[in-house]
């Protein structure tokens, strides 16, 4: 088995199949989306042709949908499974987002929690498609004076409830709009069919993977993610590598693997943050130059799979830094104007 290339392939890093962001996300279950402006990179790199016009599209038509999710982070799901994934997800993400208050000794009182949520959901009514800085100034009016974070919490909470979702897509400012107006009604999955769906997708796209994995990206239970896999039956089978067994499907992608490939991977990317253990593509040395113990992860160069190094997404000429092995300037130039292609057209 070479775990590298199989993971290239099947998270469509090469070769890619699909030629639309809606496509993509939808195959991947859901997609890392922690950083506003990168998460546009994770996804147009997976596609055929990468283009910001088709993402800028298919999130403003709530095709591509940004909402906290699994562990209570930033992720990008596709609309046909919205409804499905949120009532998986709502029980862990909840209870996981009250210990964090409790822990940061805020207290929300369900009378507040409504009464912020009904002035939420008539700004959005209003605008379509509101920022934070619009909840704080229609707040305000209201004689309500939340600090960023407690309001914070409201929002994610409303979103974990199916009120609020991503709206517009600008080039900085986070907005929301309400997700029964963005978002078309489709036909939902029971509990079994949904995990049985979401553990499909994550071994589908992110494999080989273990059960660890799926464990720590879905932030389901060791019990769920267990009877995720056993719903699946044949379609999983498990290959030993290296002490470890990890986990592939029936329909895993092996052919199409090309050497001599650079690519810049953006940080938060599923390439990494999708597993818990990640020696597979980064030699453990280096692991803190890919992220740290807080969870904040740096772009990051990959040559034919194996992170090397790190690049400058925010710059306007080429700024990279390896520190795995030397390579010569015309062997990632291609990927470099690629990029810049792909950010240029976010500009104008």
């Amino acid at each position: 088995m070479n775990p590298i290339a199989i993971r290239l392939l099947n998270q469509q890093l090469i070769a890619s199949q699909f030629s639309t962001p809606t496509e993509v996300v939808h195959y991947m279950g859901a997609m890392q989306a922690q950083e506003y402006r990168m998460m546009r990179w994770a996804v147009a790199m997976r596609t055929r042709k990468p283009s910001f016009k088709a993402f800028k599209k298919a999130y403003d038509e709530g095709r591509i949908i940004r909402l906290h999710l699994m562990r209570c982070t930033w992720q990008l799901v596709c609309a046909e499974d919205y409804w499905s994934l949120i009532d998986l997800f709502a029980p862990k993400v909840i209870s996981l987002t009250k210990g964090w208050m409790s822990s940061n000794k805020i207290a929300i009182p369900d009378e507040e929690l409504m009464r912020v949520r009904d002035v939420l959901v008539q700004t959005i009514a209003e605008k379509r498609s509101a920022t934070k800085e619009d909840f704080v100034q229609a707040l305000a009016e209201k004689g309500m004076k939340l600090d960023d974070h407690r309001l914070s919490y409201h929002i994610r909470m409303a979103e974990i409830m199916g009120v609020l979702c991503s709206g517009d897509l600008l080039p900085m400012k986070v907005t929301y709009s309400l997700a029964a107006e963005k978002i078309k009604s489709s036909a939902k999955m029971d509990q079994d069919e949904a995990l049985a769906h979401i553990t499909q997708r994550y071994f589908q796209s992110h494999q080989p993977a273990t059960l660890e994995d799926f464990v720590w990206w879905s932030g389901l239970s060791v019990s769920d993610c267990r009877k995720g896999i056993a719903l699946l039956g044949d379609y999983i089978h498990v290959e030993r590598y290296k002490g470890r067994d990890f986990c592939l499907t029936d329909d895993c992608r092996t052919r199409g693997f090309r050497k001599r490939k650079f690519l810049l991977i953006p940080p938060y990317d599923e390439y990494l943050i999708g597993y818990k253990s990640r020696n597979i593509v980064l030699a453990p040395e280096h692991k803190h130059l890919a992220h740290n113990n807080s969870g904040i992860f740096q772009p990051v160069i990959a040559y034919d799979g194996w992170i090397c190094g790190n690049w400058s997404p925010y710059k306007d000429e080429c700024q990279m830094t390896f520190f795995d092995a030397e390579h010569g300037e015309d062997e990632y130039q291609s990927s470099w104007q690629e990029y810049v292609t792909f950010k240029n057209t976010q500009q104008k």
